[in-house]
């Protein structure tokens, strides 16, 4: 099985990044499946355009920046995570923009059935309405696309090295891999 994690964290020490890390570690220490962690930061993925281009190609974005080269990676992939911290009331902005190019392989993306999780971390008390905003949004993107949501994970963490020090939240996170 590919396991493809995005980070949609621009911070690259910060929780969300240690989280997704313990994730992949988990996942490669208990089973034989591949794991990579993609951190959306760190792409150049421009905003639809509507230009439809892609519903005449095969599903591929004409846009000259990493949009095909992700949403390739995530067609490839048996099971995608995807890990954002809150900003605003829900996901970031790199992780959206990501998100937002799932127009260009809709059709395909409907004939696969992908396992999805979801990972948000934030500043604020758990629970929270944040919280509960970002996994309904990935599970509408499940229910349209066909996809089964396989968990849906949330701590409260506001320095950067918060979740590091929950021992509860460090176990939770480290046993992912049982849900693939």
């Amino acid at each position: 099985m590919k396991i493809l994690i995005l980070n949609g964290s621009p911070r690259l020490n910060g929780n969300t990044s240690f989280a997704l890390s313990a994730i992949a570690e988990g996942v490669s220490k208990n089973t034989q499946h591949c794991v990579e962690i993609i951190n959306a930061a760190k792409l150049k993925v421009g905003g639809c355009t509507a230009c439809d281009a892609c519903k005449t190609n095969g599903g591929n974005c004409i846009m000259r920046d990493d949009s095909r080269s992700v949403i390739d990676k995530i067609y490839a992939a048996d099971a995608v995570i995807f890990g954002t911290p809150v900003y605003w009331w829900g996901i970031s902005a790199q992780l959206k923009a990501v998100l937002d190019k799932f127009y260009s392989k809709t059709a395909q993306f409907k004939e696969q059935n992908k396992k999805i999780g979801v990972i948000a971390i934030g500043a604020s008390a758990f629970p929270g309405k944040q919280y509960e905003l970002i996994h309904d949004q990935i599970k509408c993107v499940c229910d349209f696309l066909g996809w089964e949501m396989m968990f849906g994970l949330s701590f409260s963490a506001a320095a950067p090295d918060d979740l590091k020090k929950s021992e509860a939240a460090v176990k939770e996170i480290s046993e992912v891999w049982k849900k693939f």
